[in-house]
């Protein structure tokens, strides 16, 4: 480190370590977020728009610890209420009923309001506190926050895997959820509703949230740990991802243009409503294939299939003897 960097890190009393120098941030003299946008985009023209702005709230933030906590809670809440908005209002002015997968069931407002006080409550005291830890979990297993990102091909490989690995996860722990005193005493308040909105994505005891949200936040910790070479923008990009995947899959609706209707082996909210719909089977969130190869398919056309396969089987051992 130069003196000129020491004196100007000695003035400023921190130096957000967001540039892969000091010296960088250390030389950023505004004050407010706009000036400080400003600077970096004339001083480091080399960056893109996210990467700038990205940049920008950690040196205006004045601390990392706190940058980073605040970004992945805002960034929560902001994406989740938000994809939750337009399925609202969907809901309520009864848009695309046709499309509706249960459309003689309709959730009220007193449903909805219930359900988003739970929901944030379950944000503030489950999910909030945790987050602070983030930023210094991030250093101590080299999670960069450094600017410039990585490749797109690099963040999509990744989310890639993180995608697999949850919807395994998710699958696994969903199924031992609805098992006995599991059921009873955890995953039950998430099957309050059988015709699922929204909103109630999140709608789960603190256990559930939990548990399952280790598949969202644990599996990327595990893969800095084993490979390093992981961006907090890549597990930003990938936590938006799940939270648009898990808001969707509750919605309720099943459209033509729906990602399953051109990507056969994807859940969706058709997949997820049949499992609210007779509480069993469908334990996967993201793709189809685990419930197929566990036989554990719910719905009348699942059940139809199973009972064909027995038959057959049946009929097959009876020819043999």
């Amino acid at each position: 480190m130069s003196n000129s960097t020491a004196s100007l890190i000695s003035k400023i009393g921190f130096v957000s370590q967001v540039f892969e120098d000091n010296q960088t941030a250390a030389a950023i003299t505004g004050t407010t977020f706009t000036s400080i946008y400003q600077e970096i985009s004339s001083s480091q023209t080399q960056l893109h728009f996210l990467e700038r702005l990205w940049a920008s709230w950690y040196v205006y933030m004045k601390n990392d610890v706190l940058a980073t906590g605040l970004m992945f809670f805002l960034l929560h809440e902001i994406m989740y209420f938000g994809r939750c908005l337009p399925w609202y209002i969907i809901d309520k002015f009864g848009l695309f009923r046709k499309y509706k997968i249960q459309p003689t069931v309709i959730p009220t407002d007193k449903e909805q309001w219930e359900c988003l006080k739970s929901v944030l409550k379950s944000h503030f005291i489950v999910e909030a506190l945790p987050i602070w830890t983030f930023h210094p979990m991030c250093m101590k297993l080299g999670i960069s926050v450094t600017v410039p990102f990585p490749d797109y091909t690099t963040m999509l490989k990744q989310i890639a895997i993180f995608l697999f690995l949850e919807d395994l996860w998710h699958y696994v722990f969903h199924r031992l959820f609805h098992y006995s005193i599991f059921y009873k005493y955890i995953h039950k308040q998430h099957h309050k509703y059988a015709a699922p909105f929204g909103l109630a994505a999140e709608y789960a005891h603190p256990i559930e949230v939990m548990a399952l949200g280790f598949g969202t936040v644990g599996f990327p910790i595990i893969y800095a740990y084993i490979f390093n070479g992981l961006h907090l923008f890549t597990v930003c990009c990938w936590v938006v991802t799940r939270l648009f995947q898990a808001v969707d899959s509750h919605s309720g609706y099943d459209f033509p243009w729906s990602l399953n209707k051109f990507l056969p082996f994807w859940a969706g909210a058709e997949h997820h409503d049949l499992h609210h719909h007779y509480f069993i089977g469908n334990y996967a969130s993201s793709f189809r294939w685990w419930d197929y190869v566990m036989d554990t398919e719910s719905g009348p056309v699942a059940k139809a299939a199973r009972e064909k396969r027995m038959k057959n089987k049946t009929e097959r051992k009876v020819k043999v003897n």
